[in-house]
């Protein structure tokens, strides 16, 4: 209850202080590929209940259309704001919405595409017992996994060779030992990362 609190003020809060940037970033990003303005992704929630993820879209309209969820760095659906926005993750700072309804938390694993998901053993089926989060210490290892998969021939084969055991060993390293102390040293260090990007 005090984490779900602690969420619901914090999200509000930062969604008063960032709306005029909000507004801005959505606005370069209709300029610069036209409409809409964000993507609403389905990914799987607390339980495995699908919810709609909310970002500044940063591909072009049909992505999906044209190629698979995992995207390298030299992706050539990533439009030109997109590029800007996704070195500093402003893309996301749109979650906050899913935060303040209750779809998402600040802190932790990172929310996964359903096909995914439905992939999970009964161990992985762990990371569904809490809510997904803004960051958590895979998101925080992974900053750069654009960057990693770019050049790939395959991005989706590289993704669940070299990233995603190691997501999933995170997540449930989160899930077992969550705290409010674990999440105040996760948004800190998140925060940390970003200002060293």
């Amino acid at each position: 209850m005090i984490k779900r609190a602690l969420d619901v003020v914090a999200s509000v809060c930062a969604l008063v202080v960032i709306g005029p940037v909000l507004l801005l970033l959505a606005s370069l990003v209709v300029l610069d590929s036209g409409r809409p303005a964000f993507y609403l992704g389905w990914r799987a929630g607390k339980d495995g209940v699908p919810f709609r993820i909310i970002k500044l879209r940063t591909m072009v309209v049909d992505a999906e259309q044209r190629g698979g969820a995992e995207t390298p760095a030299d992706d050539p659906r990533i439009t030109r704001v997109g590029c800007f926005l996704r070195r500093y993750k402003l893309d996301e700072l749109p979650q906050l919405v899913n935060v303040l309804v209750g779809d998402m938390s600040l802190v932790g694993p990172r929310p996964e595409v359903l096909h995914e998901v439905r992939r999970y053993n009964e161990r992985e089926r762990a990371l569904l017992s809490v809510r997904p989060g803004l960051t958590d210490w895979a998101s925080i290892k992974f900053r750069h996994e654009g960057e990693i998969l770019r050049g790939a021939l395959d991005p989706g084969k590289v993704y669940h060779e070299r990233i995603q055991p190691e997501k999933i060993r995170l997540g449930l390293k989160y899930v077992q030992e969550r705290s409010m102390l674990v999440d105040l040293v996760i948004i800190v260090s998140t925060l940390k990362a970003i200002v060293a990007d």
